[in-house]
This record gives structure tokens, C-alpha cells and sequence, in this order.
């Protein structure tokens, strides 16, 4: 993309590095953060469809320089005809995990889009949603090389999705899994992209591409209808916030785990540990875990149902409290029954200091597993969260919002400098957060050495059943026997494993200059201007 009089500087990190590049052409050509994140996001779908797609949800942290965040929530609803009843009628216990059934939710992160461009739409004039979609739209036409993480989660995910309706034409040509380096085209989705741009995003809810939409739904077989996706609404909430020792940091209101995130590093503050890497460190965070994940796991679900407030976790009592309970030396039970999930995460800082943290999902990898037959969209899982039974915040009914594992991360330092960060890995986006924000904010790692380090999970990710605690073997042997002798029941897996997150991060300092880094465990790129 050539560059125009209004060219802007400023820095992309993503899971694939062609989106992070369509993302820097945006900066390039004088867009903004949130523009070049459209364009970052829309690009994921195509290059990235087995984690993410714009049949999903997604959550925002959009800042100004230096200023506090605002917050996206675009979150879709469970549809009308979405109830427990329609289970029980179809003699099920639960709603399933794959097919039809699961995609019972509007994808909302479309709307997501257009409320950030709203947000920030005195920031410049805006670009047009052409230039912000098309190289999306490109790729899904001509073709994008099959990464070895697609292939090998298309074979691995083949038994539960290859016969659900449309995943077969689309993602099996052939009927074979493609190979690494195979070149798949998705024109459904291609002229999908486009239609936005002529239409406007807000068609994809109430306009002549919704009408073709609620049409696909119907074929396919979910429950969710044209006037389910209509009276989809993107909403502007106010992000959860809590100071630790040299920042403030942000994260998401419920319907998701944000708030495991800031507890996790609150706690972690309050026990005063002064050196990384050892014992005292991922012990400490592990155990921050627990605590946070109690929390989250019994009040944590849709707004609309909760019964608490999840700031008065945040404050300065409820987490000195909570601090006593954590054991500086040995481990606290556990499992607990954990989530899964499938996610991107992206981030951009331009060069006026805005900043955007945006994370995006399908939950499940390739989601329900349905291909919309005409406009080549994969719908998400998230429904299938929902318990169908009991009472609370995560029971199903009309109208209602998932649990979500997503959650931004955005930290305003007392320096001035501003951080985004996050990463996808259901029950380790918390955990991967705190590892990453520890290292370079605590214990002054760099950044791109915090996010390379080895990692660890306790509980799920997508794709695994574990509930116990995992450390990639790149750990000292001493401190993995620590660990044990301290209680925790863990098992080792190997170095680099994607199931510990894809995770970005970009620091903008206060004199301008920017940091970022990117997973080695992904496709991913940091790009920049």
C-alpha cells in the first residue's frame, strides 16, 4: 500500500504475520490503531480460520495517549429460540460442543468493529472500509499458504468437524486435509468481505447481507435468526482497573475472565516477591491462579445475571484478604473443572500514541465447525459454555451472554510508558498474561526474552483435556522438583508448545520509541514503521 501526505508511524504484533503486515500498510497510508486493527483482525480470519474468523466474538481496549482505556464489549447473545427446552427436546444433556447446536450465539465481533470506529471517529476522517478489508478479501480469493499449525489442527479436529454442514467444501479440498504450504482459496469468504465494504459493517446485522446470513444459519441448522442478529448491539462499557506497585493496569468486564487477569497480578504484588525465574515467582503466580480462578468460576458469567460486582474483588481489602490465603510454600488443591478456548489476540500503537488491545474468537478451533454454505463464514462455539441446567449466570437462556475466556490487556506505567498485551489459550490467557507482565514489568526481563521464556498452565486450553499443571520442559530441573515437592501435581510437556498461548505484547516508552514481540509459538510478526 503506497504511502499518502498523512502516513503514520507506529508498530503491529499478531499470530500470523501477513495479518500484522495488512495492519501495517494501514499505519503506512495514515490510518489509525483501531483502523489497522480491522484490518489486522479481518486478515486473521482468512490466514488464521482454524483460530479465529469474523463468525465469532471480540473485546476491546482502545486508548488514547497516556489516557485510560475505553472498552468494547462485542459479545453476541444467545438467540430467542436458544433454551434449554430445545436441548431436552433433542434428548441432550448439555449443549453440544460441535454442530449446529453450538452455533447458537450472534457472532458479534463485526459490531465490534464498527463501535470502535465510532469510538474514535473524531481521532481523523476515516479510511475507507475498502482499503481496511480488501487485503483480507485478497488472500481469501487468490489463496493463502496453509500454516503447520492449521494442517495439523485441521487432521488432529477432523474426527469431531469434517462432517459438519460446509466444513468439508471449505477446509478438506478435496477431501483431503491440506498440507503445510498448500494454498487455500475461500471465495464465499472473499466476496463476504467485500459486501461489507459496499454495505457497511452494520449489514452484516440489519442489512441485505443479514438477510443472506439468517439464511445460512437456517441451512445449516442453528437456532440463530434474522431478528436474533438485529437486535445484536456492540456495547461501551467501562474496563476493570487496579493499581499495582508502578502501573495501572486494564482488562474486561464480565462476560469474561478480565477479571482473573488483574487479580492474578494483584495478588501476586501483595506477596512482595523481588526475584524471577525462581520458586518464589511461579509458585507465587500459580497459587494467584487459584484464588483468582475460585473467584471466577462462581461468580463470573453474563452482566445481566450476576449478583456482584467484580471491581470490589479489585479493591485494596478484598485483595490484601485473599493474599493471606496463598501458602508461600505449598500448593493449594486442585483441579477444578476448567474451559477451553480458541482465540487471536492482536495489538497496535501508532504514532500518536494511540494504543489497542483486541482479542477475537471462535472459541473452539474452526469453532461450531459450520461453514455458512454462501458466505463462507465459520460460526463460533461459544453457546456451548452454557449450562442447561441450575441457576447463575452461566445457564442458558434467550438473550444472554457466554462466559467468555477473552480478555485485552492494556498497563499504563507510572514512567509513561503504555503496554498492550495478550494472548489466546482458553484457561492460560490469565496465566500467560501474568508470566509475560511479571517478567518484563516486575523483574525487568526484555520483552520479546518474557514472552520466548517457558511457560506454564494449570487447567485446559483448546484441544486438551488436562486439568492439572503443565510446564514446557524448558524449566530448570530443580525448580520442576520444587514444585512437585511443594504439592503441585504437574506433568512436563514440550518446549514451545502452542497449547501455552500465542501471546504478543508492544511497549510505546515514554520518548516515543516502541518495543514489541511476538510468539514464537505462533505465525505471528511484530511490524513496524
Amino acid at each position: 500500500m503506497l504511502q499518502t501526505p498523512r502516513s503514520r508511524r507506529g508498530m503491529v504484533t499478531s499470530p500470523h504475520h501477513l495479518a500484522s503486515q495488512a495492519g501495517l500498510d494501514v499505519l503506512k497510508a495514515g490510518g489509525t490503531a483501531v483502523e489497522a486493527a480491522i484490518a489486522t483482525a479481518a486478515a486473521l480470519a482468512v490466514v488464521y480460520p482454524h483460530m479465529t474468523h469474523i463468525g465469532g466474538d471480540g473485546f476491546w481496549l482502545i486508548a488514547e495517549k497516556g489516557e485510560a482505556p475505553i472498552s468494547i464489549d462485542a459479545a453476541g447473545r444467545a438467540g430467542e429460540a436458544a433454551t434449554p427446552d430445545l436441548y431436552r427436546s433433542r434428548g441432550l444433556s448439555a449443549v453440544p460442543l460441535r454442530g449446529p447446536l453450538a452455533a447458537n450465539t450472534v457472532a458479534g465481533t463485526v459490531s465490534g468493529w464498527a463501535e470502535a470506529l465510532a469510538a474514535t471517529a473524531h481521532w481523523q476522517d476515516p479510511m475507507p472500509l475498502e482499503a481496511l478489508l480488501e487485503p483480507a478479501a485478497w488472500y481469501a480469493e487468490n489463496g493463502m499458504v496453509v500454516t503447520g499449525i492449521q494442517s495439523r489442527l485441521t487432521a488432529e479436529k477432523r474426527p469431531e468437524i469434517g462432517d459438519q454442514p460446509g466444513f468439508a467444501d471449505v477446509f478438506l479440498p478435496g477431501g483431503e486435509v491440506p498440507a503445510e504450504g498448500a494454498l487455500l482459496k475461500q471465495p464465499a469468504m472473499a466476496e463476504t468481505l467485500r459486501r461489507l465494504a459496499r454495505e457497511g459493517l452494520d449489514s452484516f446485522y440489519r442489512g441485505p447481507l443479514a438477510r443472506t446470513i439468517a439464511a445460512d444459519l437456517e441451512a445449516v441448522g442453528s437456532p440463530v435468526t434474522a431478528s436474533d442478529l438485529a437486535r445484536h448491539q456492540a456495547l461501551r462499557v467501562e474496563p476493570l482497573s487496579v493499581a499495582i506497585r508502578g502501573a495501572r493496569l486494564f482488562n474486561q468486564r464480565p462476560p469474561t475472565q478480565g477479571l482473573s487477569s488483574l487479580m492474578i497480578l494483584a495478588l501476586f504484588d501483595r506477596l512482595g516477591v523481588t526475584e524471577g525465574e525462581g520458586f518464589d515467582h511461579i509458585h507465587g503466580l500459580i497459587e494467584a491462579t487459584k484464588q483468582a480462578f475460585l473467584i471466577r468460576d462462581g461468580m463470573i458469567g453474563c452482566p445481566s445475571v450476576m449478583t456482584v460486582d467484580p471491581a470490589a474483588f479489585l479493591t485494596d481489602g478484598a485483595l490484601a484478604m485473599r493474599a493471606t490465603r496463598i501458602d508461600r510454600a505449598r500448593a493449594a488443591r486442585w483441579p477444578h473443572d476448567a474451559a477451553p478456548g480458541d482465540t487471536i489476540w492482536l495489538g497496535v500503537i501508532d504514532g500518536e500514541g494511540r494504543a489497542v488491545s483486541f482479542i477475537q474468537s471462535i472459541y473452539f478451533e474452526f469453532g461450531s465447525g459450520c461453514v455458512l454454505p454462501e458466505t463462507g463464514i465459520v460460526w463460533q462455539n461459544r453457546g456451548s459454555a452454557f449450562a442447561l441446567a441450575g441457576d447463575g449466570p452461566r445457564v442458558l437462556a434467550p438473550g444472554r451472554q457466554p462466559f467468555h475466556t477473552l480478555n485485552p490487556a492494556m498497563a499504563l506505567f507510572d514512567d509513561g510508558r503504555h503496554m498492550v498485551y495478550g494472548t489466546m489459550g482458553g484457561e492460560g490467557q490469565p496465566q500467560t498474561q501474568s508470566a509475560l507482565f511479571s517478567r518484563y514489568a516486575m523483574f525487568g526481563m526484555p520483552l520479546q526474552e518474557a514472552l520466548t521464556a517457558p511457560r506454564w498452565r494449570l487447567g485446559k486450553t483448546w484441544g486438551d483435556d488436562m486439568t492439572n499443571l503443565v510446564l514446557e520442559n524448558r524449566f530448570d530441573p530443580a525448580l520442576v522438583e520444587a514444585l512437585r515437592a511443594a504439592g503441585h501435581d504437574l506433568a512436563l510437556m514440550g518446549p514451545f508448545d502452542s497449547a501455552l498461548g500465542h501471546a504478543g505484547a508492544i511497549v510505546r516508552h515514554a520518548d516515543g520509541t516502541f518495543e514489541g514481540a511476538t510468539d514464537p509459538r505462533s505465525d505471528g510478526a511484530v511490524a513496524a514503521w
